[in-house]
């Protein structure tokens, strides 16, 4: 068949026409070509490369342009078919691409446009549309041009049909067929699949592709028991949902068919499908199983990747769906924990939550900052409203402080009947602020940072929980504070009237007992009879132990009450050190009992001066002494001074120690020497001298200490220290 250029009737300028026949059509297209100078850009469906290739009107007309210098871009829709064709007509054109999808063709040259939407594979056209028209062409190289850019090359193509390679795309799809045809493949050639859907997802799914689930898991049966398993492949088909009593039936279901299905409470905000090679995504909620209008597909490796790695982190935490079946079933409490990082959205459920409050609001402020900082985000507010508006009774668990005295005064006395305030320690250990809400909801809030002064600076993680088990454990620990709290209010009550007693009861009887002792005396001078003497000289005894008792007590009393004033001299501790010895050794009651323990002061060169209190520095040395009097029953006491020098010139301190022979420090009462009534029963004593001694030496700068004699030697050293000013 041989074909002439048929010319445009009409004026050859602007002019647009179709052409109908054969011979209209295909000479029109000859025509077109034989006016190409520069380019000829040309796009058609799958069957027009065998046309191109077969008809030689069309092939010579491809020769001759590229003959005459000119450039020929070409793309269509290459496919398994017509693949042959595409490589030949690979050799006809400057540049060949694939596009999916391409209905009809167009060709644009310089200043022709032509276009037919009737094509048939290996036979010339029928029917073609022509234009001259200026803007025709322009629009049509425009829409060449937009189709162009997406197209990809032919090469690429052939190669991925060849060796069965997918290629990488992203693709938007709208349409109802086209989703289920896409995902029904997806389905089909995955070796393993992985869902993560709301139960409008699972619903949908069931509807349209439950066949194809189901194929997937037979197929994992298969190769599980080919590889010697007997069982499903966990890995086949997994999902993930949110199961209630809404969905309870119908993930039943799809446990029963051998889908592996877990439970999480905090959904992604879409729901997705991914194999090892494509992912399916779509933010539709599907209420009732209705199919979602669009649906994001790729097989892009990142995407694909990204994808399994959220499934698998879901998956980890979920829980097995037989399980949440079973407690749904047995109407189980179904819990909400969750972890809340940001001190913002913190802020914002904390006071939510007080807002819910009907019944009990219970507060645990761990510092005084913390309730200042919550005090203006309104908690203690909305505390008042509560109890106020809905008869909610308030119990809080704060630090005492000056800071915060008049607001809690104002609390209590406004509120009598429903906000309650107790006092704790400052907790240097456990920091969060603890809400519990009608025993039903917890909020438990990290504290970051007290110095901060607002309260999303200062707050870090904070977790709420609704379990039931979670917030009566909170419960228990707030009801065990306030308990302590009212003991410890008690306790800081009888405490104040045991030592006021003591007091009183310690100066009443320093009142009687100095009369008492001169009287005595008085008697004993004037009496000759031996008798008298020995009964008034018992008389003596009693009220001098009972005089130092008083005066101990006394010295307690001040030292708890911070009122033990010291008159400081100057003064020299070797004459002290030599005159308490004399007066323990003269002493009757010390000597007549210890007559086979001696009394060791090695002579010193020189004059140790310190200034301090007198009287009280000798009250620690005769305590000292008395102490080992009383655990030394044979051998010696020695007792020793010294200056110590902290750098090569000065002086700093002064150490006493006294070492004895007797039988050391019991292990029972050694952690508690200095401590208040450590004593041994059996030796006597109120085990107040060393306690006493200790805060005398605090007192003056120093320090006191006491050990065991180094092994093989008997007794027990002790040590204290004072400051020498300079």
């Amino acid at each position: 068949m041989t074909i002439h250029p048929l010319p445009p009737s009409g004026s050859p300028d602007k002019r647009s026409e179709i052409l109908y026949g054969v011979e209209n059509a295909v000479g029109r297209g000859v025509y077109f070509m034989s006016n190409v100078k520069k380019r000829m850009d040309i796009y058609f469906d799958h069957r027009a490369p065998s046309i191109v290739v077969e008809i030689p009107e069309y092939k010579n007309g491809y020769i001759d342009i590229r003959k005459r210098g000119g450039k020929i871009r070409a793309f269509t829709e290459i496919t398994k078919d017509n693949i042959h064709y595409c490589k030949e007509l690979m050799k006809l054109v400057d540049e060949l691409r694939h596009l999916n999808g391409v209905k009809g063709g167009i060709a644009v040259s310089e200043s022709e446009y032509m276009a037919t939407t009737l094509l048939e594979e290996a036979k010339p056209l029928t029917q073609v549309i022509f234009s001259s028209v200026k803007e025709v062409v322009e629009q049509g190289q425009y829409i060449f041009d937009t189709l162009w850019n997406t197209a990809i090359p032919a090469e690429q193509r052939i190669r991925e049909i060849e060796e069965g390679v997918m290629p990488i795309r992203t693709r938007l799809l709208e349409k109802q067929d086209e989703i289920i045809k896409e995902i029904n493949r997806l389905n089909n050639s995955a070796d393993r699949l992985s869902i993560c859907s709301a139960f409008g997802g699972m619903q949908m799914s069931y509807k349209y592709f439950f066949d194809s689930y189901k194929r997937i898991v037979e197929r994992n049966k298969r190769i599980d028991n080919n590889i010697g398993g007997g069982g499903c492949n966990d890995d086949g088909l997994r999902w993930i949902i949110n199961i209630d009593k809404d969905n309870l039936e119908l993930a039943k279901i799809f446990l029963e068919s051998g889908i592996q299905v877990k439970h999480i409470k905090n959904m992604p905000p879409m729901n997705f499908g991914v194999s090892e090679k494509e992912v399916a995504l779509t933010i539709e909620k599907m209420e009732g199983g209705s199919m979602s209008q669009s649906f994001l597909i790729s097989n892009e490796p990142l995407y694909v990747n990204h994808f399994n790695s959220l499934f698998e982190e879901l998956w980890k935490s979920g829980i097995d769906a037989a399980e949440r079946i079973k407690d749904i079933k047995q109407g189980a409490y179904l819990a909400d924990i969750e972890v809340v990082p940001s001190s913002a959205k913190a802020q914002d459920r904390y006071l939510n939550i007080l807002k819910s409050a009907s019944e009990e609001i219970l507060l645990i402020f761990p510092t005084t900052s913390s309730f200042i900082r919550q005090e203006k985000i309104g908690v203690i507010q909305l505390a008042k409203q509560g109890a106020k508006e809905r008869n909610v009774k308030v119990r809080i668990l704060m630090p005492s402080n000056s800071l915060t005295e008049q607001m809690v005064i104002q609390l209590m006395r406004y509120y009598p009947n429903h906000i309650d305030v107790r006092y704790i320690e400052q907790m240097s250990e456990t920091k969060a602020t603890i809400l519990v809400v009608d025993r039903k909801a917890s909020l438990v809030m990290e504290l970051r940072d007290d110095s901060k002064t607002t309260f999303v600076e200062a707050i870090g993680l904070s977790t709420y929980s609704n379990s039931k088990a979670g917030v009566l454990s909170y419960v228990a620990i707030f009801e065990n504070l306030w308990v302590q709290s009212d003991l410890h209010e008690q306790l800081k009550r009888h405490d104040k009237m045991q030592k006021d007693f003591i007091n009183i009861a310690a100066h009443e009887l320093r009142t009687p007992i100095q009369p008492i002792l001169g009287l005595t005396e008085i008697l004993r001078s004037r009496t000759k009879d031996v008798e008298q003497i020995k009964l008034l000289e018992v008389v003596g005894r009693s009220a001098r132990r009972l005089q130092r008792l008083t005066e101990d007590i006394l010295d307690v009393t001040r030292i708890e009450n911070q009122s033990l004033n010291l008159k400081k001299e100057r003064f020299n501790l070797n004459n002290m050190i030599v005159n308490a010895i004399d007066d323990i050794m003269t002493n009757k009651e010390s000597s007549s009992i210890k007559r086979n323990v001696k009394v060791i002061y090695p002579h010193q060169s020189r004059d140790i001066s310190i200034e301090a209190d007198k009287g009280r520095i000798n009250q620690v040395i005769h305590n000292l002494l008395d102490n080992s009097l009383k655990f030394t029953y044979s051998g010696t006491i020695a007792i020793t001074a010294e200056m110590k020098k902290e750098d090569g010139n000065v002086n700093d301190e002064v150490v006493v120690w006294v070492k004895d022979t007797g039988t050391g420090i019991d292990s029972q009462i050694f952690s508690r020497l200095f401590s208040k009534f450590a004593t041994k029963s059996e030796v006597g004593g109120t085990g107040l001298g060393l306690f006493i001694s200790k805060s005398i030496v605090e007192a003056h700068g120093g320090r006191i200490w006491a050990e065991n004699n180094s092994e093989g030697m008997k007794g027990a050293t002790f040590y204290f220290s004072l400051p020498l000013s300079r």
